[in-house]
């Protein structure tokens, strides 16, 4: 950890033009980072001092605790201010600025190409990771009888968008049904037997929005290219959560939300298309034939406020200014902290793995005998916690997803509150 001697130092008059808090905060950020470097993530990620940089980044409402990042999470200064920037810039005469502004969207393609690892011909900047996912599952050509297998636990959204497809032109949908916890093999071999003559497209999560369960994508992408299947990947929980690159999933089309974890504004996200499907693939709203080459004919929804993406390349900055391993380790920290100290009762149903490389961020837990949506309403009446419940015929429980603004102390605060919930119940 920084030393009390070394942090005082930075903000002595020596240091304190460069670590001083700045109308951004990405500045100290950038600091605080260069002091930390070479320290392995595991060892930053219990460094309070540095983790209180990034806490002063954000303008929050700390009167209530925010355990429901997973579905969507507020923006640090520094990207807020550049999307307000934009739509002032835009707002002054909106016919010229756009045009000005779509050249910064370039830049965030190119920039988030880099970050994901594929070319930026690949990558189409959407308005969130449903759209994203929709134009893959809406431009396939399928035929009446060809198979898309999927999950139960796949987004809601998803489903319903294959169900639709299903009730207008015959296709099968099959979803596969899991336990929770499970494991990366386990999530294979169930696939790999559910896969029949019929079957055209494989379509399921990184993680789940539910539990965080992860799926074994680069196998099952290789797996079904072998057989001549598509894959589609769900990933609005993924990406800027853990590091990751396409080299690491193979799969044809992924889907991801930006507003999550990457903190960039609401109507922002991206779709991965491998290079050879894009032509194949029809967009999700009409396009001219000279584009059926180009990736942006995916992008082609009308007209739309072009602030958000701009702002896009000010959140890639502020995750590349703290290293998505050094994330990735802080929000572990943050799952394990309160789960540690709840998970031995006999009563809590973890339904999600605390195992190294499988959780991070995002994780669910039950108590036995009581549903989630009282111990949702509990923890907002009494604590002004906010989390999601999950209730599902097989499990139900509370999804907890802290961020890298969450204190030790509002940490502390929901394993207190669950303390309560097993002590004294919920009424």
């Amino acid at each position: 950890m920084v030393s009390r001697r070394a942090f005082l130092r930075l903000t002595s008059a020596a240091g304190t033009a460069a670590y001083a808090f700045t109308s951004s905060g990405l500045e100290s950020l950038l600091a605080a980072s260069a002091q930390v470097a070479g320290r392995s993530a595991d060892d930053v990620a219990q460094d309070e001092f540095y983790w209180r940089e990034v806490q002063h980044a954000f303008d929050l409402d700390r009167t209530l605790i925010n355990l429901n990042n997973g579905n969507s999470c507020p923006s640090p200064r520094t990207v807020h201010s550049a999307l307000k920037h934009y739509l002032d810039m835009s707002n002054q005469a909106p016919v010229h600025y756009r045009g000005q502004l779509e050249q910064n969207k370039e830049t965030a393609r190119r920039r988030l190409a880099a970050e994901f690892g594929c070319d930026k011909e690949e990558l189409a900047i959407t308005r969130n990771s449903s759209e994203a996912l929709q134009i893959a599952q809406n431009g396939l050509d399928l035929k009446p009888g060809d198979e898309v297998l999927t999950t139960e636990q796949d987004y809601g959204r998803m489903l319903t968008t294959w169900d639709q497809r299903a009730r207008r032109e015959g296709i099968t949908i099959t979803k596969i049904n899991f336990p929770v916890p499970t494991t990366q093999d386990d999530l294979y071999e169930r696939f790999e037997h559910a896969i029949t003559p019929r079957t055209k497209v494989l379509h399921f999560c990184h993680i789940t929005n539910l539990t965080g369960q992860q799926f074994p994508v680069k196998r099952l992408s290789q797996m079904a290219r072998q057989r001549g299947i598509l894959t589609i990947v769900d990933g609005a929980h993924a990406f800027a959560h853990f590091p990751f690159k396409l080299a690491d999933l193979d799969c044809d089309y992924y889907g991801t939300s930006l507003h999550k974890w990457l903190l960039a504004p609401h109507n922002t996200g991206f779709l991965y298309v491998r290079r050879d499907r894009i032509e194949p693939t029809w967009p999700l709203t009409a396009a001219p034939s000279r584009s059926n080459k180009d990736i942006r004919k995916f992008e082609e929804v009308g007209t739309i406020a072009a602030a958000p993406f701009a702002a896009i390349n000010e959140a890639i900055a502020y995750h590349q200014a703290i290293g998505g391993d050094r994330k990735a380790a802080r929000l572990r920290f943050l799952t394990l902290r309160w789960a540690n100290r709840i998970k031995d009762d006999p009563r809590v149903q973890m339904h999600s793995s605390l195992k190294a490389g499988d959780a991070y961020g995002l994780a669910n837990v039950g108590v036995q005998g009581v549903a989630a949506a009282d111990i949702n309403r509990f923890l907002w009446n009494k604590y002004r916690i906010i989390t999601s419940p999950i209730t599902r015929p097989d499990y139900q429980g509370v999804r907890v997803t802290p961020n890298i603004y969450t204190t030790l102390e509002e940490i502390d605060t929901f394993s207190t509150a669950m303390d309560d919930v097993l002590k004294n119940g919920v009424s």
